[in-house]
């Protein structure tokens, strides 16, 4: 008698039942759940970055952590795709996001790509840079290498208004950078050399990330210029030209699918945010604050009129 082959080895019964089952229920399952199908989860993060108020939740790792870790931990992803619409905010959780998308990837092995959609400026680019690709529209706004920060000086209106400042505090600079006290070039002194910090950290990532692609002249890309994704692209800053759909069916085939991993809520959270949005609603406090948020987002925005 013949002894079957050890390198053919008889599946039997078991097996003929499981392919039967799976050639049965392929036509009915969606489709990222068939053995064969690719996918590519997408984590969109949109808003101005660590700006954020009850009403207005602004882009934090804290609200994007357990997105970020559901979307690495799906099983069977080919890559993990970020939708981008930032004009940037918090540099630091900016970069704290950047870094936990950098840990996941290469815990998971898995690539990132980043597209963007109408602005990926400022910390929304450092953000991006944590991919692996970046994709952008031609008409969508990129760049902004740099630090800013802004005040207003009010001292000579409570001058004329009669108005006394009065602060009392331990340690000498702790009152830095009053807005009702004239300005002080050693305050201003001191907020500059943070900010060079600061931008030194951001050049060093993006000259990390992107390596020799990058063309031009630093000095002008990193001078805090924004450009078209069209004129980004020569400078090394976007990969290509399009859009997130298309370049996954192009890269990973035309049946892939692209399930939005959105952050989950408990039914307790959802039934106490209601209509506010948050279930830390504190009435009149909380609209004054999203009022003063909406200002200070329209400004973000606006720097790229948008």
């Amino acid at each position: 008698m013949t002894e079957p082959s050890k390198s053919e080895p008889d599946r039997g019964f078991p097996h003929d039942i499981v392919a039967g089952a799976r050639r049965w229920l392929a036509p009915v399952l969606p489709r990222r759940w068939r053995a064969d199908a690719a996918f590519v989860p997408v984590i969109r993060i949109s808003g101005v970055i660590g700006v954020s108020t009850p009403l207005r939740p602004g882009v934090t790792l804290a609200g994007l952590s357990r997105s970020l870790d559901r979307a690495f931990a799906m099983r069977g992803a080919k890559a993990v795709a970020l939708l981008i619409n930032s004009p940037g905010g918090s540099a630091a959780q900016s970069h704290l996001i950047f870094r936990r998308i950098r840990q996941l990837a290469e815990e998971k092995e898995l690539p990132v790509i980043a597209a963007v959609e109408d602005v990926g400026a400022s910390g929304g680019y450092m953000i991006a840079c944590a991919a692996d690709e970046i994709v952008a529209d031609p008409a969508s706004i990129v760049g902004s290498i740099g630090v800013i920060g802004a005040t207003f000086g009010f001292d000579k209106a409570i001058a004329r208004l009669g108005v006394e400042r009065r602060i009392y505090t331990a340690g000498e600079n702790k009152s830095s950078l009053d807005p009702f006290l004239p300005e002080n070039p050693e305050d201003v002194a001191r907020i500059r050399a943070i900010q060079s910090e600061i931008h030194a950290l951001f050049i060093d990532l993006v000259r990390s990330r992107r390596g020799a692609r990058l063309s031009g002249p630093e000095k002008t890309l990193f001078s805090g210029e924004y450009w078209t994704a069209s004129t980004a692209l020569g400078h090394g800053l976007v990969d290509r030209l399009g859009d997130l759909r298309s370049y996954l069916r192009e890269r990973f085939g035309k049946d892939v699918t692209t399930p939005l991993v959105s952050p989950e809520r408990g039914f307790l959270a959802r039934r106490l945010m209601g209509a506010t949005g948050d279930p830390g609603f504190a009435g009149p406090r909380s609209l004054a604050d999203d009022a003063i948020s909406a200002l200070e987002t329209r400004a973000i925005w606006g720097r790229y009129g948008l």
